[in-house]
């Protein structure tokens, strides 16, 4: 790829592109879908979330302070430590990184912005809704008490009666939801919108992190999505998932939630790692050593975090052999960790240390992060395992872990990335002070633990009796805990001191080497820069001044819209411009509607959540009807005699990746739940099938299978059919094909129900009926894009040339097919092979 050279520019060139991208203002700002006003509404809230959940944290301190304490009775213990745990795991950690990554990528990529700017608005505005509302349960009295775990029996409906669980399990399955949806934004974004020249070996390494972690959200989520739904079920129908009389298993319970929450950990700590590594390299003034080991150590991180779920169940009577093999697997993650560890020490050791607020909090975090990791390999033994688990000392690990592995590198994000959003500097001097309250707290409240949790201080307890020598050990921590809350109430007081968000900003007080540090307008870089290296500001210094004079690609707006570039997934060649839609109600009001689902449904109220319903769908529809703007006049001058067309369909589409993704989540989540049949089949008591369970038929199933297999067929000659302009044909044989879907799941279902199934008598027959429910839903999601293509082809918005929205619909329908089958054989078949 060549150099552009520089040729003059339009003189109004800079003022249509600043019009474009103009941010609306007064109450309307809500309506914002731009990244940089996205990212720092969503780390404004995540911050809120920090402040919320520390402050249960002191009740809990405050309780725990003295023994005997009567300072909270036992039942509010128990819902603040509910919500403690739940607000910093899912409403501030990863929030918070995802926040980073929102804020941050666009510009340290080179692109204007990410692809999908109204998905990003409605993942926010989804998560802050919702996440509001879960936490005033807790003023209502509703708040859920059987800890952010969430453990059956304890929490099923005999033994935690009440709305409080409920809360927990559909409040925090559509945070996830939300988590989902900014996941897909940053994977795509990350992998299309990279600027000229930015192959995947010279992305930036916090690039890489978001990567992974957004691989790891698609792949962590859906089995707690797919545990928390079989919990409800079972809590609100007696479907017994996890009751042992009626073939369930708790244990369940804890594979699907820890399949989640071991990589959790890892999708809180890589993002952190990556801002150590982009921090460390411009403190020291050199480029990171061993990149390429490092981007090694990342990826297998995040593969091996996976292999860890049962780390947390060694005390819940697995066999030996799983043990042992489990606890090996937590020993081996040491060396990814390591190679970055070394990979940072030797990039401090090469260059000359700037020893300024963001490294002081990097220092913190070697040290707090390193205790943390070795009581993680402490507890990776299992007879050392037996004898802490459920202890203080667990509780101790986890906050040197989580605090020592996120809080101190976010903060150091912090004092490093303030001047992009400024244009100046927090002060060093408050910093300084944050930084030592904060480091000195953490030890002064968490090093005890360890000692407490070897006496026997059992976790989740609301007070102890005195002469077991826990008391000074308890009160010290107690003290400490205000250590840590003022170090985060003097880093507010700086932030409302020195950040001011502005703009135009034109610095770089760091002297980095990576795109965030171009001057940046609310359009990001003036001009979208050709990159040569991985520092491209280190070895090219005139670039700064290049792009901000327009001399690059995309300098002004080519279709009087706002714009980006899409490029190659791996070398970053420019493919396509893709058009990105500007700020509006729809958005919002789908987040809404969203909570207002899940809500409503809550408190049983299912009409008004059906109405809420309706309206997410409607705005999701309403805002993706505007976004497939066509191919247009063709393609456009992108800068230095370079010509980019505007619209591509097939695997060209970001959408397309997009779609892609979204079939990873679903099969995940349908992956679990062939998971949960086949652990309750070979785990659970008695017959599986029971005797007690009638199957239908053999013809049943076998039509419904050739009904999906049919429909997929009738796309196909639909796509066929609208490639050579045969527009009545593509329509009967869509309209034919979604008729066979909604024969094959009518097939299903009624043969089911024909047997006599019922779910609430035994989880067998409970499985087998979410097998007939999630396919239904995916059907309905199939009924529902095959309608809206109908649509847009009546609209004569889809021919042989603007097709993206056939391709991502029939991308959902063959997978709708593929699931389809597999679930009927395993419903059918499964049953007969083994027995």
């Amino acid at each position: 790829m060549s150099r552009p050279s520089p040729l003059p520019r339009p003189p109004d060139e800079l003022r249509r592109l600043e019009e474009v991208w103009e941010s609306p203002r007064g109450w309307r700002a809500i309506t914002a879908v731009n990244n940089t006003r996205i990212g720092l509404l969503y780390l404004g809230t995540a911050l809120l979330f920090l402040l919320l959940g520390g402050g249960l944290g002191l009740v809990i301190r405050a309780q725990l302070a003295v023994p005997g304490n009567t300072l909270v009775g036992p039942d509010t213990y128990n819902q603040v430590f509910t919500m403690h745990g739940s607000v910093m795991m899912f409403l501030f950690a990863v929030p918070v990184v995802e926040a980073m990554g929102v804020y941050l990528l666009p510009a340290m990529l080179g692109a204007r912005d990410l692809p999908f700017p109204r998905l990003n608005a409605y993942a926010f505005w989804a998560y802050a809704i919702g996440g509001l509302a879960f936490f005033a349960s807790l003023f209502a009295g509703r708040a859920p008490d059987g800890g952010w775990f969430m453990y059956p029996p304890l929490t099923s409906g005999r033994f935690a009666p009440g709305l409080g669980a409920d809360f927990w399990l559909l409040g925090i399955g559509f945070i996830e939801i939300s988590a989902i949806a900014g996941a897909i934004e940053l994977i795509v974004g990350i992998l299309r919108t990279r600027a000229p020249g930015m192959s995947l070996g010279r992305m930036p390494i916090f690039a890489w992190v978001m990567l992974a972690m957004g691989g790891m959200v698609i792949f962590a989520f859906p089995p707690l999505i797919l545990g928390t739904l079989l919990l409800e079920l079972e809590r609100a129908f007696g479907w017994p998932f996890f009751i042992a009389q009626h073939g369930g298993d708790p244990l369940l319970w804890q594979h699907l939630f820890w399949f989640f929450g071991h990589p959790d950990v890892y999708i809180i700590f890589l993002p952190a790692a990556g801002m150590v590594s982009m921090i460390v390299a411009s403190m020291a003034r050199t480029p990171l050593v061993g990149y390429r080991w490092v981007v090694g150590g990342i990826l297998g991180m995040a593969g091996l975090s996976f292999a860890l779920w049962v780390h947390h169940m060694f005390a819940a009577g697995l066999s030996v052999h799983s043990m042992h093999v489990f606890s090996a697997a937590s020993m081996v993650i040491v060396i990814p960790s390591a190679i970055q560890v070394f990979a940072w020490l030797a990039t401090l050791r090469r260059g000359r240390v700037r020893l300024a607020t963001p490294m002081l909090f990097l220092l913190g975090f070697f040290f707090i992060f390193t205790i943390g990791g070795l009581t993680g390999v402490m507890l990776a033994v299992v007879p050392f395992d037996w004898q802490a688990h459920d202890t203080h000392f667990v509780v101790a690990h986890l906050h040197y872990v989580l605090i020592g592995g996120m809080l101190f590198p976010l903060f150091a994000g912090f004092y490093y990335w303030a001047p992009t959003a400024s244009g100046r500097t927090l002060s060093d001097r408050l910093g300084r002070w944050v930084c030592g309250l904060l480091f000195t707290g953490v030890h002064v409240t968490f090093l005890p633990m360890h000692l407490t949790g070897l006496l026997g201080m059992p976790r989740r307890v609301y007070t102890y009796p005195s002469g077991l020598g826990l008391e000074w050990p308890n009160l010290v921590s107690s003290l400490g805990s205000v250590l840590i809350a003022a170090g985060v109430a003097l880093f507010l007081v700086d932030v409302g001191r020195h950040l001011r968000v502005a703009d135009k900003i034109d610095v770089n007080p760091w002297d980095a080497g990576t795109l965030e540090w171009l001057p940046l307008g609310r359009y990001g870089a003036r001009s979208i820069p050709l990159v040569e290296s991985r520092e491209p500001l280190w070895d090219r210094p005139s670039l700064r001044d290049e792009v901000d004079r327009g001399e690059h690609y995309l300098p002004g707006t080519a279709t009087g819209r706002r714009e980006t570039l899409v490029t190659n997934w791996a070398n970053a060649r420019p493919e396509y411009v893709a058009i990105l839609p500007g700020s509006g109600w729809p958005p919002v009001l789908a987040a809404v509607g969203t909570a207002a689902f899940f809500l409503l449904l809550t408190v049983q109220l299912p009409g008004a959540a059906i109405v809420g319903g309706v309206l997410a769908l409607a705005m999701i529809l309403v805002w993706a009807w505007g976004t497939d703007q066509g191919p247009g006049a063709g393609p456009v001058e992108v800068g230095h005699g370079a010509w980019l067309p505007t619209y591509v369909t097939g695997r060209l589409a970001h959408s397309w990746w997009a779609m892609m993704v979204v079939i990873a989540v679903l099969g995940t989540t349908f992956v679990s739940l062939v998971f949960s049949y086949a652990y309750l089949g070979l785990v659970g008591p008695g017959d599986w099938p029971p005797a007690v369970a009638k199957r239908p038929s053999g013809h049943w199933p076998a039509m419904a299978a050739a009904a999906w297999l049919g429909s997929a067929w009738l796309v196909a000659g639909a796509s066929r059919a609208l490639a050579v302009g045969a527009t009545g044909r593509f329509r009967v044989r869509l309209g034919l094909g979604l008729g066979l879907v909604l024969l094959a799941t009518a097939l299903d279902g009624a043969s089911q129900w024909r047997a006599g199934l019922t779910p609430d008598r035994h989880a067998y027959e409970a499985t087998v009926a979410t097998f007939v429910g999630v396919q239904a839903v995916t059907a309905a999601a199939v009924l529902i894009l095959a309608l809206y293509t109908l649509a847009r082809s009546w609209r004569g918005l889809l021919d042989r040339a603007r097709r993206v929205t056939l391709d991502n619909t029939m991308l959902l329908w063959q997978y709708a097919v593929a699931q389809g089958v597999l679930a009927l054989g395993v419903v059918h078949l499964l049953p007969w092979i083994l027995g």
